[in-house]
């Protein structure tokens, strides 16, 4: 591996995201992560087709019942 990276690194690293985000955002920076990273593996395997495809009847389904 050409990268060996020790816990001396890592804290590195982490102090630096801390400071360049601070305290209050970290949250927020991992939930968007997180989200993002759901989404890829989602359109990798090809299920967020067939979500998009179930939201887009259930969205007809609603709207046919309102305009009724």
């Amino acid at each position: 591996m050409p990268f060996r990276m020790g816990p001396w690194e890592i804290g590195l690293i982490l102090v630096v995201i801390l400071f360049v985000f601070g305290v209050g955002k970290l949250p927020l920076v991992g939930s968007a992560i997180g989200k993002s990273l759901r989404a890829f593996r989602k359109e990798q395997s090809g299920e967020g087709d067939e979500a998009e495809i179930k939201t887009g009847r259930q969205k007809q389904k609603y709207a046919a019942r309102t305009n009724s």
